[in-house]
């Protein structure tokens, strides 16, 4: 089946390292140096204590916590809430997969895909 074209993520100074990482096919997120949470959209202040964060590898695992299906689209794609096993949720992609064996609680793992003349977009498959 074909795949959607990804538009690019928009590249900030705070999401730039994890973009560039995304490159070099490393799942990295930033952690709270302060409270110790980590956080998923890139930034460089924690939302939850204001804290100062650093880059860390991730697992780039995860389970999906909700997900719908395009499939009035050519060609159809699936979105997802997924959990990270690191704390975050975060609105992705689910690419490489029978749309209709998604399930809730169903464990993922992160791939990179190209985007439209940009960084590489994490998305997720069944793992």
């Amino acid at each position: 089946m074909a795949e959607r074209t990804l538009p690019a993520p928009p590249l900030t100074p705070e999401s730039k390292p994890f973009f560039d990482a995304a490159a070099s096919g490393r799942f990295i997120l930033a952690r709270c140096t302060q409270c110790g949470r980590a956080h998923w959209y890139p930034r460089a202040v924690c939302p939850f204590c204001f804290g100062a964060t650093k880059w860390e590898d991730a697992s780039g695992r995860g389970t999906i916590y909700s997900f719908s299906v395009m499939r009035r689209t050519d060609p159809p794609y699936a979105i997802a809430y997924v959990t990270l096993d690191e704390g975050p949720t975060m609105m992705t992609n689910l690419v490489a997969c029978d749309f209709d064996a998604l399930r809730i609680g169903q464990r993922v793992q992160v791939v990179f895909r190209a985007s439209d003349g940009g960084a590489p977009v994490p998305c997720f498959r069944p793992a």
